[in-house]
């Protein structure tokens, strides 16, 4: 079997300041950096991504494999019409020149947006169909955060889901997806599909699948295999102004009515579970408190703090100082936070040297008045200017550029400063600059559930804060425009008017 294998990924909050340029997909953010052709079969092997997944089954079932294109970027406002048109374009050309194919599979996010465009699959699916033509099988492996098109599902011939939030099977939802395209290329039918969206936002931190009610739909969802029905529960991403916004379900089944009736049976079940998506949140000052009332009480560190809304897995730009402000303040001890990104002061780190003490204006955020730069005297305790390598089980193996960077030490507060942003997700992001996590009385991560895939295994408690920034908690504070009328902004909350 022929099969051509691409991918692009963002996922794009529309309330964020920076955009998605063409160099954002050559830097990664956490991502492989965008790779073309045969190097692709071996940068996306053994990593925890869809294409690694595809990969692995492709061996397996002696695919005559036809490597594209990949390419992802961290979380943030829209994609450019050069960077989307660039890359979708070589993604188009290279399956048109790879032909003649037997299928297609794709790597998608599913919560793409252009400056252009509200659906970036959506449209990029339409031009591989446009040129592979309607015989030829699509399949995509998608995120459990994509905001999924009626487009999409009809152009595609089959998709599924990230069944976990830390989203540690990604791989594995590749394996999955090319199963389901194996068995359409031998059997040579199409399953029959059903969708339908749901009612409900849902703010991310309390999505996590390691959590209830999260845990049993998804445990319902996968249940559904050994029926034979593969189903897929998108909670979509939030904080996107797009009428497509917001959570669906879709199943795919050998026949109509058994695709109809899963559909059927997890909607009843997502809006069952509404009163139940409720945890506690805390500002900083509190989330700080908090965690040294736990200390005293005698709770074993290290007590895990979200910063959740400058989380740039979400759209955040990873450098506002609320939670390192309420650190100090409160004279923490042995804590640690991660990470910072600010170029102009690891310069001046470097240029200072290790073991010297530097004055700084440390972050700062230009769209919140009261995050202005933190002003301090800091000990440069560690200068790095290595990539790092993350082997937990969200990063699953990647490794990170984020250097030029810096540990340094305001107080007894630690502080991960780097030169390039991705989330803080794995305990090697606090390590590479010298600081052991699970030694840490308090830890700080600008993550809203990620970094539970690496973290809860260490964690005294995880507490989720709720200091300034430009990912904001509740879908609810967010100035929508253009969702679809109806859908309720936060679970049992008030609905959105057009």
């Amino acid at each position: 079997m022929r099969v051509a294998m691409a991918g692009f990924l963002h996922e794009t909050n529309t309330f964020a300041p920076n955009p998605a340029d063409l160099q954002a997909f050559h830097q990664g953010g956490g991502y492989i950096p965008l790779t073309e052709g045969e190097a692709l079969l071996q940068a996306g092997a053994g990593v925890n991504l869809g294409i690694s997944g595809a990969l692995a089954v492709a061996a397996d079932r002696d695919w005559q494999v036809q490597p594209v294109l990949w390419a992802g970027a961290i979380p943030s406002a829209q994609v450019t019409e050069d960077a989307f048109e660039t890359i979708a374009t070589r993604i188009v050309e290279g399956i048109r020149a790879a032909g003649p194919l037997d299928g297609v599979f794709l790597d998608l996010h599913g919560a793409m947006v252009t400056t252009h465009l509200d659906d970036g699959e959506g449209e990029l699916a339409a031009r591989v169909r446009a040129v592979v033509g309607p015989e030829v099988p699509i399949a995509a492996a998608l995120d459990l955060h994509g905001n999924i098109s009626r487009q999409l599902v009809e152009t595609v011939d089959v998709l599924t889901g990230f069944r976990t939030y830390p989203h540690v099977d990604m791989a594995e939802t590749g394996t999955r997806a090319a199963r389901l395209l194996d068995g359409i290329l031998r059997s040579g039918t199409r399953p029959a599909k059903a969708y339908r969206s749901l009612p409900y936002l849902v703010p991310i931190p309390f999505q996590a699948t390691t959590m209830e009610p999260a845990a049993t739909l998804y445990a319902q969802v996968a249940a559904l295999d050994a029926a034979g029905i593969a189903a897929s529960l998108f909670m979509g991403f939030p904080a996107a102004d797009i009428p497509d916004c917001g959570p669906c379900v879709i199943a795919y089944a050998p026949s109509q009515a058994e695709a109809d009736s899963a559909v059927e049976t997890l909607a009843a079940a997502y809006a069952e579970a509404e009163g139940a998506f409720d945890n506690r949140t805390y500002s900083a000052a509190e989330g700080v408190a908090e965690a040294q009332r736990l200390l005293a009480a005698g709770v074993k560190g290290p007590i895990v703090l979200a910063d959740t809304q400058d989380n740039p897995g979400a759209g955040g730009a990873a450098t506002t100082t609320g939670m390192l402000r309420a650190l100090v303040e409160a004279g923490a001890q042995k804590a640690a936070l991660g990470l910072i990104v600010d170029p102009a002061s690891v310069e001046a780190a470097f240029a200072a040297g290790e073991g010297a003490q530097v004055t700084l204006a440390l972050g700062g955020h230009p769209d919140f008045p009261q995050d202005v730069p933190y002003r301090c005297e800091a000990v440069v305790e560690r200068l790095v200017r290595d990539k790092l390598h993350a082997t937990g089980p969200y990063y699953g193996g990647t490794w990170l550029d984020l250097s030029p960077a810096a540990c340094l030490r305001i107080g007894g507060v630690r502080v991960v400063v780097t030169s390039q942003i991705a989330q803080l997700a794995d305990r090697e992001m606090f390590r590479f600059v010298g600081i052991v996590p699970e030694e840490q009385s308090i830890l700080v991560l600008k993550s809203s559930t990620h970094f539970r895939a690496d973290f809860d295994p260490i964690a005294g408690a995880t507490l989720v804060c709720l200091a300034p920034g430009p990912m904001a908690f509740s879908p609810a504070d967010l100035p929508f425009t253009r969702l679809r009328t109806g859908l309720r902004l936060f679970p049992k909350g008030p609905a959105f008017e057009a």
